[in-house]
């Protein structure tokens, strides 16, 4: 694809990087040059909240009709454009051809779903009991809201996150993952043919470690929404106590998928590869605990062995490839370290994928493995962020919730089984906020609720109506009509 330096939307405007003030974006896969950002200083933000602080008041004007117009028009934007887009992602994160024509789709819907509740009741009637009064509860938009969005989804977390923000009727100001912008402008540059008006949508390009402060310290935030590590999201909560700043953080995850002795194999087995190899295992739903029980511990671990070992692994542009690189050099590196640290404390592996050397040299490719670790083992416990998957065997459905439960994280986790009756205790009985029965722990429709308990999340959701939540605020009027 063509290289090319990509501005920022700012005030309804594109504005260039300074001279010597970019960012180069390059190809996990072989290392070559995809494009440009500018390198914004935390100088540079004042211009960018300025002019949101105006859109804010255009925007919300634009009432819900007019608003859900203009992402309905975006959604179409998208889908005419799919193919560029998809060859975008594929060159700038390094997913396959199959996995970024999906993340494109869905982004589509988000736009498409949040448009169409444009024509929802955004509030309702209340009783009150007062002679010759009515009362109502209507819900408007909260103001400015930053959005810090990762590499992993470079597409679709934007639009998770834009389209229930800009339905509301809020400003947004959105910082992509320093190694995955390009796409994130591009769908702001849709945004901005479709309709969208002047400080309605500003970017941000740069280091984090050099704007990451100054990003969310404006007096004008009203509320910030976070997907990213554990260790910043736990950051930035601390950083905002003690301000009427709303806070939303989707953070990590360790999900555990369990197989019990009853399940169908023949669905099992495939649904677990697909869930913890997809994407390079670079998902915050990806299943990387596997708990077998011991009836059915030797099959599935023959199965899952011959299914890893047939990975093919390669340039997420290539023909037939299955899994492609990992996102950077040092993704690569910390998922090597950690590898060999868990090895080091007892870990085995029992399966894994060839991968040609030359690729391993040339990209940020990292072998998929399967391995069996006790718990206490720090590829069991820690979030890898990789293709990585952990056994461990148990003797009963109990122990097995009990090995899901104990973990810091709680975002996803699955159960295979033909009981309905274990099914239904298994949800009832894991402390996740997303919870599976024959279905990977990755991979939730727009229209429902999405977000993790424990470590991996704050109490607001994403997706669905319950996104709309957290960016809108209530307000409640009484009339005396005589």
């Amino acid at each position: 694809m063509t290289t090319s330096t990509l501005p920022n939307l700012i005030g309804g405007e594109f504005v260039d990087a300074a001279p010597d003030a970019s960012i180069d974006v390059t190809n996990p896969a072989d290392g070559s040059i995809v494009g440009a950002v500018p390198a914004m200083t935390a100088a540079d933000l004042g211009a960018v909240f300025d002019a949101a602080e105006a859109g804010a008041r255009t925007w919300r004007a634009a009432g819900p009709l007019g608003r859900g117009r203009i992402l309905l028009d975006a959604a179409g934007l998208i889908r005419e454009e799919a193919t560029e887009l998809v060859e975008l992602i594929v060159a700038e994160m390094g997913k396959t051809r199959a996995e970024a024509t999906i993340e494109v789709a869905k982004s589509a819907e988000f736009f498409e779903y949040y448009g169409g509740l444009g024509r929802q009741p955004f509030g309702e009637l209340v009783p009150d009991g007062r002679p010759g009064t009515f009362a109502m509860q209507t819900r408007e938009p909260v103001g400015i809201v930053v959005l810090i969005t990762p590499w992993n989804d470079p597409l679709l977390t934007p639009a998770r996150k834009l389209a229930p923000a800009l339905i509301s009727g809020n400003a947004v100001v959105i910082k992509p993952a320093t190694e995955t912008p390009l796409i994130t402008l591009r769908l702001a540059e849709i945004l901005h043919r479709a309709g969208l008006p002047a400080g309605a949508l500003g970017t941000v390009t740069g280091r984090g470690s050099q704007i990451g402060d100054a990003l969310v310290a404006d007096p004008r935030i009203a509320a910030v929404s976070f997907t990213g590590s554990t260790e910043v999201g736990l950051g930035l909560q601390r950083a905002m106590a003690g301000r009427s700043v709303r806070v939303q953080t989707e953070m990590g995850g360790k999900n555990a998928a369990v197989v019990l002795a009853d399940a169908d194999l023949d669905l099992a087995v495939p649904v677990l590869v697909a869930g913890s190899f997809g994407q390079a295992g670079q998902r915050c739903t990806a299943t990387s605990r596997l708990i077998v029980e011991r009836a059915v511990a030797d099959e599935v671990r023959t199965r899952l062995a011959e299914a890893v070992g047939a990975l093919r692994v390669g340039a997420g542009g290539a023909e037939g490839t299955q899994m492609g690189p990992v996102v950077s050099r040092s993704a690569q590196d910390d998922i090597r370290r950690r590898v060999a640290a868990g090895i080091a404390e007892g870990a085995e592996v029992i399966g894994r994928a060839p991968v040609d050397p030359a690729l391993l040299e040339s990209g940020c490719f990292v072998e998929p493995l399967l391995v069996t670790a006790e718990q206490g083992n720090s590829l069991w416990r820690e979030e890898i962020f990789g293709p990585v998957l952990t056994m461990l065997v148990v003797d009963s459905l109990d122990e097995a919730i009990a090995a899901v439960n104990d973990s810091a994280y709680g975002l996803s986790s699955a159960v295979f089984t033909r009981s309905l009756d274990t099914a239904f205790h298994f949800v009832d009985a894991v402390d996740t906020g997303q919870v599976s029965v024959n279905q990977p722990t990755s991979g939730w429709d727009i229209h429902h609720a999405f977000g993790g308990f424990k470590e991996s999340g704050s109490p607001f959701k994403e997706q669905g109506t319950e996104a709309l939540r957290f960016y809108t605020r209530v307000k409640t009027a009484a009339v005396r009509t005589h």
